[in-house]
């Protein structure tokens, strides 16, 4: 027997949620949605079901069609899958439904406070480098020691919007400095490799097609220092040896704010620290 909407929350234990609007003009995309994405993350029906609390019979159902979930029921998926605010979004839109979340222009009155805080921390890493980078590398916002990395780039790669992946990877970017580029630039490809088997994106696969391209191959066993794979990057001050550390707002329920990510250079050797801190008693 076919089940409708309402059938399925009931059974599921959901009740509607007033503030998700159905919308029966659009057409309902979500069982090939659902599909792409369970797949996406190699996740099989039973595992999804069990993921979220449901039937392998009643996920199979959905992605058939021919039950048509309510937003509690969407919304349990969404978790199932760990899906990002941005996809939680689209899963919403693609069963009929309103999105859930917002998504501010980053100059929002609204995110203001957040700008503030995100500068205060870009200024209290000095005189480290630190940067502020949308999804897919933009770069949002810097601090005065992340001109380290500007150091003879080409102009074109410092037009905005700058593409951080790219600056540190494209042999007009920083990577003719790196000493290191084949081990600490698949550092970066790889991170992203498994951002995409969290998050698919195709126009983010394109991105990394272009910057493995870049990358020359593997000689020797990578120089790490048992935690972490530095960059050894010469500068015109001296030779700099640094790790990174990636923030993110894990709790953020604004699709703007989600997907910044703060990166902050720290030094791993007291002779770099040195360097750094005499670049700044330069401005």
């Amino acid at each position: 027997m076919r089940s409708t909407g309402s059938d399925s929350d009931t059974r599921e234990g959901i009740a509607a949620t007033p503030c998700f609007r159905y919308d029966r003009d659009v057409t309902n995309q979500f069982p090939a949605h659902l599909q792409r994405a369970r797949k996406a993350r190699r996740l099989s029906q039973l595992e999804l079901a069990a993921r979220a609390d449901t039937t392998q019979r009643h996920v199979s159902f959905i992605e058939q069609g021919r039950s048509r979930p309510g937003p509690g029921v969407v919304a349990r998926l969404a978790d199932a899958m760990e899906l990002s605010l941005r996809e939680r979004n689209n899963l919403l839109r693609a069963a009929g439904f309103a999105p859930a979340f917002p998504e501010s222009p980053l100059d929002d009155a609204a995110l203001r406070p957040v700008r503030r805080a995100l500068d205060t921390i870009l200024d209290g890493h000095l005189p480290y480098p630190a940067m502020i980078a949308r999804p897919h590398g933009v770069l949002v916002a810097a601090n005065r020691a992340f001109d380290v990395f500007y150091e003879d780039v080409d102009p074109e790669l410092l037009r905005a919007p700058i593409n951080t992946f790219r600056l540190a990877l494209h042999p007009k970017g920083i990577a003719p400095r790196v000493g290191n580029l084949p081990e600490w630039g698949r550092h970066i490809t790889e991170n992203l490799r498994a951002r995409l088997t969290r998050t698919p994106d195709p126009s983010l696969e394109v991105l990394l097609v272009e910057l493995e391209g870049y990358l020359p191959p593997l000689t020797t066993a990578p120089d790490v220092l048992g935690f972490a794979v530095p960059l050894e990057l010469e500068s015109r001050d001296g030779h700099l040896r640094l790790i990174t550390t990636l923030t993110s707002f894990a709790t953020a329920t604004d699709i703007t704010l989600a997907e910044l990510e703060l990166e902050a250079f720290l030094p791993a050797d007291e002779a770099t620290a040195d360097v750094l801190r005499k670049r700044a008693e330069q401005w």
